[in-house]
């Protein structure tokens, strides 16, 4: 088989094919007397297989494993594939604690004018405190200055007296934040899930994103599967 033959089912270039093979993805061809590649039916089942891992892994993973299975190093490449899955695993666990805490969240209430901020020993109505925000969390009041520097939240001050002051949209975002700290989520992660529940609106929106979120997750998966049967077929070509 030529270049050609192998691009052309793809809809590759035959220089695609070409850096595919000197990055290892694919095995080194075969070399007529006058230099040109020739490539085996088990080149096309590397190159189907490599096409086939892209979407389940990426495209820098998906070389990875080849170029590893193509060394001889099959262990390193089931121990990539691993990590694929146990990333997928982790984002499954993500989505499903943020969907049970957006079940549990209460409709956020705004402050409704500049009066509400007025120097006061109680908040305003739909207002609150760090020190009783964190009693009622059973979390410490540092942990909330630990997240007001990270990023998470981001709440009000009072104009004259510097006090923070948690509206009811900021309580939820403790909340969420909250809820996925104890099933071990980096504050990063928890950062672009609150950024998503902000730019939505509040949780009532943010339920198109979450099954736009479950919907990516699943085709991730059927990739897995797809990519696997892919590299098994081409570990059994000779």
């Amino acid at each position: 088989m030529r270049p050609i033959d192998l691009a052309r089912e793809h809809g590759l270039s035959t220089q695609a094919v070409r850096n595919y093979e000197e990055a290892g993805i694919l095995p080194p061809a075969e070399r007529s007397p006058h230099g040109y590649r020739a490539y085996a039916p088990r080149h096309a089942v590397a190159l189907r297989a490599f096409l086939a891992l892209i979407p389940a892994h990426g495209h820098a993973t998906a070389g990875a494993i080849m170029r590893a299975v193509n060394g001889g190093a099959v262990e390193e490449a089931l121990r990539l594939i691993d990590e694929s899955h146990a990333q997928l695993a982790g984002d499954r666990h993500t989505l499903e604690a943020v969907e049970r805490a957006l079940r549990d969240l209460a409709p956020p209430r705004e402050l409704k004018s500049p009066r509400d901020l007025a120097p006061q020993r109680e908040p305003a109505p739909g207002v609150t405190f760090i020190g009783p925000l964190a009693r009622r969390l059973g979390i410490r009041p540092a942990t909330l200055r630990k997240w007001e520097r990270a990023g998470l939240i981001v709440p009000r001050r009072d104009p004259r007296t510097g006090y923070r002051i948690y509206t009811s949209a900021d309580e939820r975002d403790v909340l969420l934040a909250h809820q996925l700290r104890r099933g071990g989520h980096g504050l990063e992660q928890i950062a672009r899930v609150l950024e998503r529940v902000r730019t939505a609106g509040g949780p009532e929106p943010l339920q198109a994103t979450m099954r736009e979120w479950r919907d990516r997750l699943t085709a991730r998966g059927l990739a897995m599967l797809a990519g696997a049967a892919a590299l098994d077929t081409y570990l059994g070509t000779p």
